[in-house]
C-alpha cells in the first residue's frame, strides 16, 4: 500500500541553520502517526514541511496524488471585538451551507454551535471548531499541531478521543504534535521521538521503552502508558502516575515552538 505522505532525507533549516536533519517518515492511509519531542527539536517545522508551508533544505516529501489535507493549528487569534458566528467562521473564505457547517461540528463533536459567537466560546470549543473547519473538505490526512496546548488534562484527553472518533468515522490519516505524552503513547498507531532528527520510532510500547526516549523524558510516562491503556474505555484519561504514585500528567510538557 502506498502512503499518503512519504518523506525522504528531509532536512530543514532557516537563515542556513539546520532544525531538521535526514528525516524518513510515511503515514499511511487510516493510521495515526504522533510526532513528540522537547522544545526546539524541529516538530512544528517538520508539521509545517508537510503540509506545504516550509521549503525543504534538502530531501524530499511526496505527497499522494489529490490528497487532501485538514490542518488544525494549535491556536488561532481572532480580535475579540469582532462578531462572528462559529457558522460564518466554518464559511470563510468561502460561503457553506448551514447543513454542511452543522455536519462537520458534529463530526468534531459539538453540533449545534453554529449560532454561537466565536469570543464565547470555551478553550475546548474552540478547538473542536478549528477541528471542525479542518474537516469542511473530507480530508485524506489530517495535519495537527499540538492542538490542546492550553487544554486541561481532561480536555486533551477528550480532544484525542474525538481525533480517534474522527479516524474511525471518516478513514482518514491522522499525523499530530503533541506534548501530551501520557495520552498521546495510548491514542497512537506508531509514534516519532524527535530532537533535530528521528531519535526512535515506533509502536507507543516500543517507543516509551527505548533509552533516546527516557533521556528525553524519563521513565514516567511507561506507567501512564499501562495506566492509560487499562482505563482507556473511558472517554476521558485518568491522572497518570508512575508506579511511585508520583504525578506524570505534565512530565515533558513544552512550550510552542
Amino acid at each position: 500500500m502506498s502512503a499518503l505522505l512519504e518523506t525522504r532525507g528531509l532536512s530543514l533549516g532557516y537563515g542556513g541553520q539546520l532544525v531538521m536533519r535526514d528525516v524518513n517518515l510515511s503515514v499511511m492511509r487510516g493510521e495515526i502517526v504522533t510526532i513528540v519531542g522537547p522544545n526546539g527539536s524541529g516538530k512544528s517545522s517538520l508539521i509545517r514541511a508537510c503540509i506545504g508551508a516550509l521549503k525543504p533544505a534538502k530531501g524530499q516529501i511526496t505527497r499522494m496524488s489529490g490528497l487532501k489535507i485538514g490542518y488544525v493549528p494549535q491556536t488561532l487569534a481572532i480580535d475579540s471585538t469582532l462578531p462572528l458566528t462559529v457558522a460564518r467562521f466554518l464559511g470563510l473564505p468561502r460561503r457553506i451551507s448551514a447543513r454542511r457547517a452543522e455536519a462537520v461540528l458534529a463530526e468534531a463533536g459539538v453540533p449545534g454551535l453554529g449560532n454561537r459567537q466565536m469570543r464565547d466560546l470555551s478553550g475546548g470549543q474552540f478547538q473542536r471548531v478549528l477541528l471542525a473547519r479542518a474537516l469542511l473538505d473530507a480530508p485524506d490526512l489530517l495535519v495537527l499541531d499540538e492542538p490542546t496546548q492550553g487544554l486541561d488534562q481532561p480536555g486533551s484527553a477528550a480532544f484525542y478521543q474525538q481525533i480517534e472518533n474522527v479516524r474511525q468515522q471518516t478513514g482518514c490519516a491522522v499525523l499530530m504534535v503533541s506534548h501530551d505524552l501520557h495520552v498521546v503513547m495510548a491514542a497512537s498507531d506508531r509514534v516519532l521521538c524527535v530532537n533535530g532528527h528521528i531519535c526512535c520510532e515506533g509502536t507507543p510500547e516500543i517507543v516509551a521503552s527505548a533509552p533516546e526516549y527516557r533521556a528525553l523524558f524519563g521513565t514516567g510516562t511507561r506507567g501512564a502508558l499501562a495506566l492509560y491503556r487499562h482505563e482507556h474505555s473511558h472517554s476521558h484519561g485518568p491522572a497518570c502516575e508512575d508506579d511511585h504514585g508520583h504525578d506524570h500528567g505534565h512530565h515533558g510538557n513544552e512550550a510552542a515552538e
